[in-house]
């Protein structure tokens, strides 16, 4: 009787995760090669055969577009070879903050790239800490969504903070710092800001009692760092004894880096769903690798993933 197999395959965006995925599951890595001519057009290659095999594809789809498109070519090979699924894991999901119309005449960014991720082929789809959970539903395939709590709680229980304080950046925040609060038996504060246009904060207001606490601020993403920044300033001015910040995907574009090392924090910790491009002493990295490869096994062998997560 045939048995499927797992193939692992990863795309140039996330080869390093793709790597420690591989050696967690006890496989190796998939042999794939990337032909670029010399317009910069690219093509995805397996050099090895798929059919009948459970492909996982690894690739975060963060800038630049040719991350996306990529990811979209190996799907699309992968159906061709007559792979029996295809599964995009998608560390970090990409245009998911343009998961809804909030002006006229602007795109659905997040939902055109499940339409493209649907038409290239994919069976099912993997990706952690989406920045508005009702993406899952653009979807017509089952969407694993995984939560960065089930390794930042651990970490953040290590601290021993005496005095802890779970905190939002936005109010958009407010139900994920909740969901972490509860757990730890935290208290909870709310940062509430203005924006004049995108990546520019107008003002923020503090909203809870930090004074004398050991706060630990809680996003999805971190992309200027604008925000957190600020938050932590007007956190330690407030009296908190020590603010932290988690985020899963460090974006860290523009000034960001800078503005993390002058700021008043006392470490940014993030995933490795996206690679740091340069090191900061402030900067800690959690890796992935191994949740993504429980999920994975248990994908394969169709048992429940629910009772991976913590909150």
């Amino acid at each position: 009787m045939y048995e499927p197999k797992v193939k692992l395959f990863a795309g140039r965006a996330s080869g390093d995760l793709a790597e420690k995925i591989a050696k967690s599951f006890g496989i190796p890595l998939g042999n794939v090669i990337i032909n670029t001519f010399s317009d910069g057009e690219f093509q995805p290659s397996f050099e090895e055969s798929v059919r009948g095999a459970d492909v996982f594809i690894v690739q975060s789809t963060f800038p630049p577009a040719d991350n996306l498109m990529e990811l979209l070519m190996m799907i699309d090979a992968a159906k061709r070879a007559s792979a029996r699924r295809i599964v995009a894991i998608m560390p970090y999901f990409g245009l998911a903050r343009q998961d809804r119309k909030d002006k006229p005449r602007v795109p659905i960014g997040a939902k055109l790239v499940a339409n493209m991720l649907a038409a290239a082929g994919v069976t099912r789809v993997m990706t952690m800490d989406l920045h508005a959970d009702q993406i899952q539903g653009f979807f017509e395939v089952p969407v694993d969504h995984i939560f960065g709590s089930t390794i930042f709680i651990p970490y953040i229980k290590s601290l021993n903070l005496p005095n802890l304080t779970m905190a939002s950046p936005d109010m958009g925040g407010t139900k994920r710092a909740n969901a972490y609060a509860k757990f730890l038996q935290a208290e909870v504060a709310v940062c509430y800001k203005q924006r004049k246009k995108a990546n520019v904060i107008e003002d923020m207001f503090l909203i809870g009692e930090v004074a004398g606490r050991d706060v630990v601020i809680v996003d999805d993403m971190v992309d200027t760092a604008g925000t957190l920044c600020k938050a932590a300033d007007i956190m330690m001015e407030n009296g908190a004894t020590s603010v932290r910040a988690i985020a899963s995907h460090a974006i860290l574009s523009g000034k960001a880096y800078e503005r993390i090392e002058n700021s008043k924090l006392t470490e940014l910790i993030v995933t490795d769903t996206i690679p740091l491009s340069q090191k900061s002493d402030k900067i800690r990295v959690l890796s992935v690798a191994e949740l993504f490869s429980d999920i994975i096994n248990k994908v394969f062998h169709h048992e429940s993933i629910s009772n991976t997560f913590i909150c």
